[in-house]
């Protein structure tokens, strides 16, 4: 017997879509299948990675821990959404791309879009407020100590750019980009640099902070 499926009507990065899904499709797998939008990963599958986050209404939420049919009405913004709408990078892709705040790139996504929120709800965010803003996402690669200064300087750029220019009025902006071509990639082909000399740093500070655990 055929499963169910259900009628349900989203906005994704300022895109209405109609979509008939069963009650079990989750969120991140709508977006990635359904909707082919690639850019956001799934990782741990259990919402402790953050890798799949993406901003429901403007707030970050585990796509894999969401059903599809519950967003129902709802507004959701995703990786691919975060690009000004000439189709540039937005201030954080920006901060990442020039603070090297990113190496495999897998979980940048999440960062991405938790990052907006939180510059959003905190313009002016302190050095360890920066930190804590980033707690609920892992990365294997960076050792954080570049995404936290990338999370200072996209608050930099965010002001300096205004709302008009960096999405953060909302915190969304429709996106040119579909498909798989995910912001993610545009960021990984930035110019990169060897990370070799920050080891020890990056070390001491996993170790008093808990975020390299």
């Amino acid at each position: 017997m055929a499963e169910e499926l259900h009628q349900i009507r989203l906005t994704v990065n300022g895109t209405a879509h109609d979509l008939r899904v069963p009650a079990r499709r989750l969120l991140s797998d709508a977006l990635r299948h359904d909707l082919a939008l690639t850019g956001t990963h799934v990782g741990c599958e259990h919402g402790v990675c953050g890798a799949c986050t993406v901003l429901l209404d403007g707030e970050p939420v585990r796509a894999c821990l969401v059903f599809a049919v519950s967003v129902q009405g709802q507004e959701v913004t995703t990786v691919e959404g975060l690009t000004r709408p000439d189709g540039a990078l937005g201030p954080v892709q920006q901060a990442f791309a020039e603070c090297h705040g990113l190496q495999c790139g897998f979980c940048t996504p999440g960062f991405l879009t938790t990052i907006t929120a939180g510059i959003r709800d905190n313009p002016e965010p302190t050095h360890e407020e920066a930190r804590e803003m980033i707690a609920g996402n892992l990365c294997r690669c960076t050792g954080y100590q570049n995404i936290v200064k990338a999370v200072e300087r996209a608050a930099v750029l965010a002001r300096e750019g205004g709302p008009s220019e960096g999405g953060f009025e909302t915190g969304l902006r429709p996106s040119s980009t579909t498909g798989d071509a995910s912001v993610v990639e545009e960021v990984a082909q930035q110019p990169s640099r060897n990370h070799g000399d920050d080891v020890v740093d990056r070390e001491d500070d996993a170790a008093t902070t808990g975020l390299g655990a």
